[in-house]
């Protein structure tokens, strides 16, 4: 709450009293809830896990509500800032918004902030403070990470991979600000967008998202970061740790000393070859290339745009939809034929696993499709034992079987959610891409929430809520409090 209130005291848009006001609401309410329980020391199990992970992020939204329902502008109901609240810490970027480019500073920070905690995860960052106050983080981090590999950490302990994380986070963030600012973006707007960018979210400072700078070098640069943020962070964290010197500071006598490096390091190329060896990373390549190559084409044969304008609008849209950003350079809602469903359809793939992005992760697509192939093979030779392979790896039954698990369930949950919005009373168009906008963590949809989801029901929004809290926390970490093996004991 207290940089959107240094941002107001910056601009004096008059918003940074709401946000203290909130500070001291969420601080009273904290504390009262610790300081009853401050002497209790017990080390998490699974099961807490999971519930602590689902609880904190239904209160995460009602207290990133706080501010929204306290500022005058906007002025906003309870359902509508809880709505923005979870969107913006879910990284879906749905909004119930408009008139962005005239709303206070502060606000607009806010909301961009949202997104950049939103998008690694508070609860990494909280693992690396519960082991000092006592408190086992491995089951918060097993519970909140993304993707289906859950138990792969980048260094031995896991306080110093909720570290390595924030690091590598941080860092790109820094570079996407700078790049967007040197392409002519003013530094509020830049720093903005890259928290948005490399969180794979989609809330902008203007209601034209990236089509307000009609800017080609903005939106391929845009696209750059996108796809960076929809990687694989550990894919990121092993490139930067194998080319950044290991400098390492001591002081000598009184004096600070550099110990500079001994061992060799990779060079560039061969760290690039380093994704490059990563079959889900390829796999990632590979449809976003095939998306842009299919839409660019369409459009350019439709003569929507010219050749050109087609390359860098299917290229930045085919980017910011198949990695759930959700940024817009046009209004692809409108495009000729298939495109628009083409679009959401591909949110439903998402990015990597152990990414920002939304969906259901290229790793779990990458692997249905091979055990597809499979069981295709299984016809021709009944017989033979065909183990599926990662790379040089074999995957364990376990991890297929998990996986087929998770698909079944999320088509459910589809279903099950896209039916309720239809007995709200929205058109099937509108719902289906409701669903998809809030399940896959993407934001913009078709139909009536090709902009805003202001003009939905109120119900229909709770449902929103509720799709985007299961997408963030890939569906399992909720549903599992509603089993009874759960409970007992």
């Amino acid at each position: 709450m207290l940089p959107p209130a240094v941002v107001a005291w910056i601009y004096g848009d008059g918003g940074g009293l709401a946000f203290l006001e909130a500070f001291f609401i969420i601080l009273l309410a904290g504390l009262l809830l610790y300081l009853p329980l401050r002497h209790q020391r017990a080390e998490l199990r699974i099961r807490d896990g999971f519930l602590v992970v689902a609880g904190f992020w239904v209160v995460l939204g009602f207290a990133g509500a706080v501010p929204l329902l306290l500022v005058d502008n906007p002025a906003m109901s309870f359902t509508d800032a809880v709505f923005e609240a979870v969107s913006g810490f879910t990284t879906t970027g749905a909004t119930v918004l408009s008139g962005l480019d005239t709303l206070p500073h502060s606000i607009l920070w806010y909301r961009q902030q949202t997104h950049w905690f939103g998008g690694m995860g508070i609860i990494v960052l909280a693992v690396a403070i519960l082991p000092v106050l006592g408190v086992g983080g491995m089951q918060l981090y097993r519970a909140e990470t993304p993707g289906p590999m859950k138990d792969t950490k980048l260094t031995p302990r896991i306080t110093e991979t909720a570290k390595a994380l924030w690091i590598t986070y941080v860092l790109l963030t820094a570079i996407c600000a700078v790049a967007y600012n040197l392409a002519g973006m003013e530094w509020f707007d830049a720093i903005g967008h890259a928290f948005s960018t490399i969180a794979t979210a989609g809330f902008s400072t203007h209601d034209a998202s990236f089509g307000h700078y009609n800017s080609p070098l903005l939106e391929w640069l845009g696209a750059l970061f996108m796809l960076l943020g929809a990687t694989s962070f550990a894919l990121h964290f092993y490139a930067m740790r194998r080319v950044i010197p290991d400098i390492r500071f001591q002081v000598q006598g009184g004096r600070p000393h550099f110990e500079w490096p001994h061992r060799r390091r990779v060079s560039w190329s061969e760290a690039i070859n380093g994704y490059l060896q990563d079959p889900e990373f390829r796999a990632f390549l590979v449809i976003q290339a095939g998306l842009i190559a299919t839409i660019a084409g369409y459009l350019a044969w439709k003569g929507h745009h010219t050749p050109g304008e087609s390359l860098t609008k299917a290229v930045f849209q085919s980017v910011s939809v198949g990695t759930t950003t959700g940024f817009a350079s046009a209004d692809f809602s409108v495009w000729p034929g298939a495109l628009p469903v083409l679009l959401i359809l591909a949110s439903f793939i998402g990015g990597c696993a152990g990414s920002t992005s939304g969906g259901m992760k290229v790793l779990r697509w990458l692997l249905i499709v091979k055990q597809g192939w499979r069981e295709l093979a299984r016809l021709l030779h009944p017989s033979a034992v065909i183990t599926i392979r990662l790379g040089d790896r074999g995957v364990p039954s376990r991890v297929t079987e998990a996986i087929w698990g998770f698909f079944s369930v999320y088509v459910v949950v589809f279903c099950i959610l896209m039916a309720t919005m239809m007995f709200i009373g929205l058109d099937q168009v509108t719902a289906f891409s409701a669903v998809a906008a809030t399940l896959n963590n993407l934001g913009p949809g078709l139909g009536e929430v090709s902009a805003t989801f202001a003009s939905v029901p109120d119900a229909a929004k709770w449902v929103g809520v509720l799709a985007m809290i299961l997408g963030r926390l890939e569906i399992f970490t909720l549903l599992v409090l509603l089993t009874p093996e759960f409970w007992r004991r």
